[in-house]
């Protein structure tokens, strides 16, 4: 028996959400109180298809699978996993979330993509089984990215979680549950530090978008993609290793190599990101850049699954 998505809220991770549940056959059942909301939905599935067959449909997989509704209640009474995308505003988050609460089954998970507020603090107002209201935050763009990262809150039992991360397998997904509730899990957090780090380059004269772009693209980007952070550090150290890294080069965390508070947004800081964004989109709009980014991810992770841990025999490890 298929399963059923239902996915509150359908901007651009709603949308994401949609397309890989669709190309991994399931049912969906949308709703989006904005009139235009299913006519963009249906163009941006019709955009991110041809990536997702290149990546591999799963049996059943069809666009046709997609149904919008004319309210939440309707889209979540017969779902299995329920996706909020809501705007990022705690106020607005908790009162869908209560709502999809009291109207959905009481076996169903309900996961929202926020990227940054605690699982506990969206649990508030969901008084029928506040537990399986959890933290599903995803990555754009979602139909292709694998992660999802996996929060409980003060209400959450361990079932809860294990249900969860079933469901996500079966879309496909590789679910990292994280321990601890902080704002801004862990992702975001990594990203949000180097995005400050960048702001300062650009604000300070140091680089341009397109030149701290590049540091990323053609160095460090590139090892990350397969290993991360702490590995990669991990063979800086030669054949000893991180501990030979930290001796080594533990020192220069006393450096004055990064100023991670943010600097003030000014007018003349906004005009240099705009405009270097711009120079490197190059007149190219979204939907291109979109089908470009799409393109290279489809064949980097053919590349990379063949070096992902269960490919070498490491099952159980993320």
């Amino acid at each position: 028996m298929s399963k059923q998505l239902a996915v509150i809220g359908t901007g651009v991770i709603g949308n994401g959400w949609i397309a890989r549940a669709l190309a991994q056959g399931w049912d969906v059942v949308a709703y989006d109180p904005n009139p235009q909301a299913p006519t963009r939905t249906r163009a941006f599935v019709t955009n991110a298809w041809p990536s997702l067959e290149k990546l591999g449909l799963a049996v059943g997989a069809d666009p046709a699978r997609l149904t919008f509704v004319d309210s939440l209640e309707q889209a979540v009474k017969e779902a299995d996993l329920i996706q909020e995308n809501v705007p990022e505003r705690i106020d607005i988050k908790r009162e869908t979330l209560a709502a999809i609460d009291a109207a959905a089954a009481p076996n169903a998970i309900i996961g929202s993509s926020t990227s940054g507020f605690k699982p506990t603090e969206l649990q508030t107002d969901c008084h029928n089984h506040p537990g399986r209201v959890m933290v599903a935050h995803p990555f754009n763009p979602v139909y292709l990215l694998p992660l999802v990262e996996l929060v409980g809150g003060e209400a959450t039992q361990s079932d809860h979680i294990d249900c969860a991360h079933a469901l996500y397998q079966a879309l496909a997904m590789r679910p990292l549950v994280v321990k601890r509730e902080i704002e801004g899990h862990i992702a975001d957090r990594l990203m949000e530090a180097l995005w400050r780090e960048a702001l300062h380059l650009v604000n300070d004269g140091v680089a341009t978008t397109e030149e701290i772009d590049a540091a990323v693209v053609y160095g460090c980007g590139l090892r990350w993609s397969l290993m991360g952070t702490f590995l990669t550090f991990h063979l800086a150290g030669g054949e000893q290793g991180m501990r030979h890294m930290l001796e080594q080069f533990g020192p220069a965390l006393k450096l004055p190599w990064t100023k991670l508070e943010a600097p003030e947004l000014t007018d003349e800081l906004i005009d240099k990101v705009v405009e270097g964004c711009e120079h490197q989109a190059a007149g190219r709009p979204v939907s291109e850049l979109d089908r470009r980014r799409d393109a290279f991810l489809v064949e980097l992770l053919d590349l990379a699954q063949k070096y992902w841990p269960e490919a070498e025999g490491l099952e159980g490890r993320i």
